[in-house]
């Protein structure tokens, strides 16, 4: 069965989101994991480097945008994020889910999927993914894992 990097950031996410008290899981015990979970090595390493950019976006977030500063978006990020995938991003930030600077790192952290068609359902983990990595965010992410585990869209556009 042919996985994506989603699926594997999905299991971990899944895995190792009821730890918080644990202490963070090392590269190596990660990659043993995904491997006797039966994820191909190749989807393991990309799972695993997207995990080290989530990391490094977070550290270098310091220009992030001010909330009154207005997201053009460029060619390539048209590109894979089409009117509805754009409108939920906005949508998140208009409840008070996203910041601008939260926005920006779901914007990266999605193209950083490297999947054609970006749809509202990978949105959704994404920003789960995110907002769970950021401390001091635990409002909003119980606010996403109620969209998340909603059974329709969670929005009207």
């Amino acid at each position: 069965m042919k996985e994506s990097v989603l699926d594997v950031l999905m299991y971990l996410f899944e895995s190792f989101a009821d730890g918080e008290g644990d202490p963070e899981p090392s590269r190596s015990a990660l990659r043993m994991e995904l491997e006797q979970a039966g994820f191909g090595e190749q989807e393991i390493e990309r799972a695993l480097d997207w995990l080290d950019g989530l990391n490094a976006a977070e550290a270098a977030a310091g220009d992030a945008p001010r909330s009154a500063a207005i997201r053009i978006y460029d060619p390539v990020e048209l590109d894979r994020l089409d009117t509805a995938a754009r409108g939920y991003l906005l949508h998140l930030e208009q409840l008070g889910i996203l910041s601008p600077a939260q926005r920006e790192l779901v914007i990266d952290r999605l193209l950083a999927l490297d999947t054609d068609e970006i749809d509202i359902e990978q949105i959704k983990w994404v920003v789960m993914m995110v907002l769970f990595s950021q401390p001091g965010h635990e409002q909003a992410y119980a606010h996403m894992e109620d969209l998340v585990l909603a059974d329709g869209p969670g929005w009207i556009h």
